[in-house]
């Protein structure tokens, strides 16, 4: 593992199994991650983009191990996560935070807002009992959130202020890295840019690293230092903000960015309408991912697959339109 990569997930596959009749027998497997691998250096922010389903939350959950790996690694800090005993895993747990998508289902309606963020400080001893309340308040302040708020509970929230408790509670561990799944997708747009100003800003001050799942480009390419593009379970693109934006080389990734709009009226949009529907992860198509609904499709894309290749400037693509040897 190289010495600034916080983050390095290798050959990444999780399929979840298929179970039919009395016996509940496995009758096939549904692929939500197929082989991905990344890496994250410290410090920085990785965006993951693509379609729902594509398995971009799975890959979240499966690297703080929520959801177990069918395998591969996910090395945090030269550390790998899936070959830890729980007990190990447990101690690990603070230095890896996950911020998910619903800011309501995600928080105790029962808890306080002391409690939530509080407790699993007081659980990993993170502080001193008789700090602990001006640690709590402290975080509280760090996040935007008013010292009042200690005691109430989260339906007296906006969604925006529970996106702050979310954030407050991962940010109360000290973490290095935060994995942030579709953090904003629940609120408006400009709460949206309060809580990703909010997170560069912890950002800078705290030196995060962030991985951060979307399937918003214009909000990627804000807070993004390298972005990922995944189909149906496999990275299709990879490279860093500027130059996937500026050039991007997949089908699939011309097609996401020519969906997002531009605040010009006079600028006329040319946009790529894929037809067809995503093919089933449990039944994928042979060849290439895309081939089924790609504009650009030829004979070998359909029997065999992509390599997902280097092609300069750290431009990672898995396409037949360029050469694969």
């Amino acid at each position: 593992m190289q010495k600034d990569n916080i983050l390095e997930v290798n050959n990444l596959v999780k399929y979840f199994p298929i179970k039919s009749g009395i016996m509940q027998r496995t009758i096939g497997q549904v692929r939500a991650v197929d082989d991905v691998s990344f890496e994250i250096k410290r410090g920085e922010t990785f965006g993951l983009v693509g379609e729902s389903g594509c398995g971009k939350t799975t890959i979240g959950r499966t690297i703080i191990r929520l959801t177990e790996p069918t395998s591969g690694e996910a090395i945090v800090d030269g550390t790998n996560m899936f070959k830890m005993k729980k007990g190990k895993l447990r101690l690990a747990r603070p230095k890896v935070q996950m911020i998910f998508q619903d800011p309501y289902s995600s928080l105790d309606p029962r808890l306080p807002v002391g409690e939530i963020i509080g407790e699993a400080v007081r659980e990993h001893k993170i502080v001193p009992k008789e700090q602990y309340r001006d640690y709590i308040l402290k975080i509280m302040k760090d996040c935007g959130l008013r010292p009042y708020y200690i005691d109430r509970y989260p339906h007296e929230f906006s969604g925006g202020q529970r996106q702050r408790i979310c954030i407050a509670r991962a940010l109360a561990l000290n973490p290095d890295l935060i994995i942030a799944d579709e953090p904003v997708s629940a609120l408006d747009v400009s709460i949206q840019a309060q809580i990703i100003n909010l997170m560069k800003d912890l950002q800078e001050k705290r030196g995060l690293t962030y991985l951060f799942i979307s399937h918003d480009l214009s909000v990627v390419e804000h807070i993004s230092n390298t972005v990922g593009v995944m189909y149906l379970g496999s990275l299709v693109e990879m490279a860093p903000t500027k130059e996937i934006f500026r050039k991007p080389m997949h089908p699939y990734t011309k097609a996401l960015l020519s969906a997002v709009p531009i605040p010009n009226p006079d600028v006329k949009m040319n946009r790529t309408i894929l037809e067809g529907d995503i093919p089933s992860p449990a039944n994928p198509p042979a060849g290439c991912k895309f081939h089924t609904r790609c504009p650009q499709c030829m004979e070998i894309c359909k029997t065999q697959a992509p390599v997902f290749k280097d092609y300069g400037n750290s431009h990672k693509v898995a396409c037949h339109l360029f050469d694969q040897n």
